[in-house]
């Protein structure tokens, strides 16, 4: 039985601007516009792109309580959480696994927002319903909420034309309230480009509204899925599904240091007795490749005399670079230059291991 695809309320604006879309995470979706990936990922990197991601979850979990409630949930802790600051984190189940990553919004010390990937919506309001206590109440409000992403070096200087102050937006991983053409929205500084960028939040039946008064800013453009997916493997960014998925712990990620295991051995949340006596066999890295044909999901990793070490998770052409990379788990040496094989078809690609991000010139912490 085939699963229903969903539109998100700007489908028909995508398709009247000539999208190619895709199903994706049960949603039709935009992968490019008629100028193409690398045309995107560029003109993002260089100037500023408005993407859809309306498809994206959006819960909000109120009461006395919440604070220390989503601490004992959540992976990455939330009482030291300062108001206006935005925190990503972690969904585990109790072996450590990653069940999703999501960002956590501070509203109040008793209101947190919480964005989560699409295909995740279902089971991770389940489980918040499910661990939550009795008291804290648990909104989904995915279906009422839009989320646009302007993303590049000028996104600032558009939201200025649109009458925000420079000084009144938000630092990064900051978020605030504001005003926009007459719609109220939540303003953060976050995103999954490497870029200054900001993610918008309004409400549904205001989102084509938005979307056109965007697009009137003669330096925006619309992009897809297609570039924002190389965009952010070029920051060594992780996807869910991917580089994260419920066999794999954030510490095989990479990501032990935000946990704080070590300077808070006392904090217990799901998952944490697991990560404590965790055996690490296999570490997430990055693999610069010699030339531009790219690693797909799956491709085999071997060292140089031929022993399998390992599976690619993401990879692509890099438009940034000019040469193909891929992120994937391997076991064994994880030194940066070390020299990997690749085995995709006939003839295994070269490459070695990279330093993370592969991309180091993006203006994501650029001072307003």
């Amino acid at each position: 039985m085939e699963t229903e695809v969903r539109n998100t309320p700007l489908t028909a604006a995508h398709i009247a601007a000539g999208a190619r879309m895709v199903p994706f995470s049960g949603w039709n979706m935009p992968v490019q516009y008629s100028e193409g990936i690398i045309a995107e990922h560029n003109h993002t990197r260089n100037a500023v792109s408005l993407f859809d991601i309306c498809h994206m979850g959006e819960f909000r979990i109120s009461g006395t309580g919440s604070r220390e409630a989503l601490d004992q949930i959540l992976a990455r802790p939330v009482n030291d959480q300062k108001v206006g600051i935005c925190r990503y984190n972690f969904l585990l189940n109790p072996a450590g696994g990653v069940l999703d990553d999501l960002i956590v919004y501070c509203i109040s010390d008793e209101e947190f927002f919480i964005v989560v990937n699409a295909g995740c919506i279902a089971t991770d309001a389940e489980h918040f319903r499910q661990e939550l206590p009795t008291g804290i109440s648990f909104i989904d409000e995915s279906a009422s909420t839009a989320k646009l992403d302007l993303q590049g070096p000028l996104s600032a200087e558009v939201l200025v034309s649109l009458g925000l102050k420079l000084e009144e937006l938000p630092k990064y991983f900051n978020f605030t309230t504001v005003t926009i053409g007459g719609i109220a929205c939540l303003l953060s500084r976050t995103g999954y480009t490497g870029e200054l960028g900001f993610e918008i939040y309004l409400p549904t039946n205001q989102a084509e509204t938005m979307w056109q008064l965007l697009l009137e800013h003669q330096q925006v453009k619309p992009a897809g899925l297609g570039s924002r997916d190389t965009l952010r493997l070029e920051m060594g960014y992780a996807l869910y599904g991917h580089e994260l998925n419920t066999n794999v712990t954030p510490l095989a990620a990479g990501m032990s240091g935000m946990l704080k295991l070590s300077s808070l051995p006392e904090r217990k949340f799901i998952g944490s007795t697991a990560l404590q006596t965790a055996d690490v066999e296999q570490q997430l890295v990055g693999i610069m490749l010699d030339g531009r044909r790219a690693a797909r999901e799956g491709t085999i990793i071997t060292d140089i005399d031929g022993t399998e070490i390992g599976k690619v998770t993401s990879g692509a052409f890099s438009p940034s670079l000019g040469h193909a990379i891929a992120m994937g788990y391997i076991s064994g040496n994880t030194s940066i230059g070390t020299p990997l094989l690749l085995n995709a078809g006939r003839k295994a690609i070269p490459g070695k291991i990279g330093e993370l991000p592969f991309y180091r010139s993006g203006s994501v912490r650029k001072k307003l």
